[in-house]
């Protein structure tokens, strides 16, 4: 069992590589409930697995949205979301219109998060929204994280892990600081240590994304994955 139950807790457990296999899905959500993990993030095809593996476990199911680019029109997002939700996902990570936040057009960004929040939340789900921080400048990424909070979302999400960098304290003190108290900031992408959780969640961090969560409660340094 793990060292910290209450950082277990934090933990989105990951696997997100495109040749993951049935078999290593259901081994991540074994470790999950042993470790009392908060979710397991998959990809939309696993959502049904995940949610059947995890019954009873108190372990969420989460999916990914528009992932890794985010470079599908809003309408495609709306469906995919509502296809995970059917299918037994708890929460939802979407990748938002990187080029909108880039070009700094609120409106668009916004109305395609509104439009997916919606969709999530009529199925009881809770939308998380990742601005892929690598990509871009601190004024675009308080930007994004406040048509976020405008839209409606639950939680904004620094990264992929698919497109350089990852999270960073100074990313979760910025994103903190333009979301407020209130709304849930997950820090994803490069996440492999005790160490690195702690400093997350000491800069405002409420969720961490980790392929290396059984590493990082136990104090171990986790390898590089998705």
């Amino acid at each position: 069992m793990p060292s910290d139950i209450s950082l277990a807790s934090y933990i989105d457990s990951t696997l997100l590589k495109p040749e993951a296999s049935r078999e290593q899905i259901l081994s991540v959500c074994a470790e999950a409930a042993e470790y009392r993990f908060k979710s397991v993030c998959v990809n939309p095809l696993w959502v049904g697995t995940v949610h059947t593996a995890l019954k009873g476990s108190g372990v969420l199911t989460c999916s990914v949205i528009g992932f890794p680019l985010g470079a599908t029109p809003p309408e495609v997002k709306v469906v995919e979301a509502r296809g995970a939700v059917a299918d037994g996902a708890d929460e939802i990570d979407m990748v938002i219109n990187i080029a909108a936040a880039r070009a700094q057009d609120a409106e668009a960004l916004e109305l395609e998060i509104r439009a997916v929040a919606d969709a999530v939340h009529e199925g009881g789900a809770i939308l998380k929204v990742i601005i892929e921080t690598s990509l871009l400048t601190d004024e675009q990424k308080v930007l994004a994280c406040t048509a976020a909070v405008a839209a409606g979302a639950d939680f904004v999400k620094t990264s992929t892990g698919f497109n350089g960098g990852g999270a960073t304290v100074e990313d979760i003190a910025l994103m903190r600081k333009a979301v407020g108290p209130d709304l849930g900031v997950k820090a994803s992408g490069g996440v492999r240590s005790l160490e690195d959780a702690r400093a997350l969640i000491d800069a405002g961090a409420t969720r961490i994304g980790a392929s290396s969560g059984v590493a990082i409660v136990k104090g171990e340094q986790g390898a590089a994955g998705y």
